[in-house]
């Protein structure tokens, strides 16, 4: 078994939800009292949260190179960014370190043309939904985005900082998520992707009929795969 480095702590929230599916995924591969091997750092996300908002993208670059740098030093294999917005200085990371990084779109794209979803809604950060960073990767495999409108955004990204962030999670906010999933298949959406690692805690499936795609889920699933994958 390949050991994961997780670099995490954008926000905890999401880092527990994924400590908690990378081992449920060996253990049910693996059977009995198997685990997953991993290492986590995990940053402290209102130093990140400040750069971010700031537009300094570089100082987040060296903050999160530094800490994959540790995860490859303490022994991972592989790297995991758990978090869709910092995949934005990706390219940076990698090239700071030697062993792979498991991208959370391209991990996300090939599991929606396996499907045969080829136009999607994304929900995410501000910073996810507009700018090209996450948009090209989806793109580049075939895959058309639709995002919300500027206002939809703004609540999108409000709810993620000032709520699920802060472990929040709020039946009014449910109801505004669900009629922006709901507008985005109106619009032509096959499914909506939770582009943001929170977004798995505030609605599921069972809430909708239009498919959704947790990047969360997925990014951890294939994770295993990986670290289970003996060439």
């Amino acid at each position: 078994m390949k050991t994961i480095g997780l670099l995490g702590g954008m926000s905890w929230e999401s880092t527990q939800t994924y400590y908690r599916l990378l081992n449920e995924g060996v253990k049910g591969r693996l059977g009995g009292l198997h685990s997953a091997k991993l290492v986590l750092f995990s940053v402290d996300f209102a130093e990140i949260e400040a750069l971010q908002h700031k537009g300094d993208w570089p100082a987040t670059a060296d903050i999160l190179s530094d800490a994959a740098l540790s995860l490859q030093r303490a022994g991972a294999d592989f790297l995991v960014i758990g978090t869709n917005t910092m995949h934005k200085v990706a390219p940076e990371i990698e090239q700071a370190i030697e062993i792979p990084l498991l991208h959370i779109a391209d991990a996300t794209a090939q599991v929606l043309k396996n499907d045969g979803i080829n136009r999607v809604g994304l929900l995410g950060t501000r910073f996810t939904m507009e700018q090209a960073f996450y948009r090209d990767r989806l793109e580049a495999a075939g895959i058309d985005v639709l995002t919300p409108d500027e206002i939809q955004r703004d609540e999108v990204h409000r709810v993620i900082y000032e709520e699920l962030c802060l472990g929040e999670i709020k039946p009014d906010s449910r109801d505004i998520y669900l009629d922006i999933v709901s507008s985005l298949s109106e619009r032509g959406a096959q499914a909506v992707i939770l582009g943001c690692t929170e977004i798995g805690l505030l609605i599921k499936q069972a809430d909708t009929g239009v498919p959704l795609y947790d990047t969360t889920e997925i990014h951890a699933a294939q994770a295993v795969e990986l670290a289970l994958h003996h060439p």
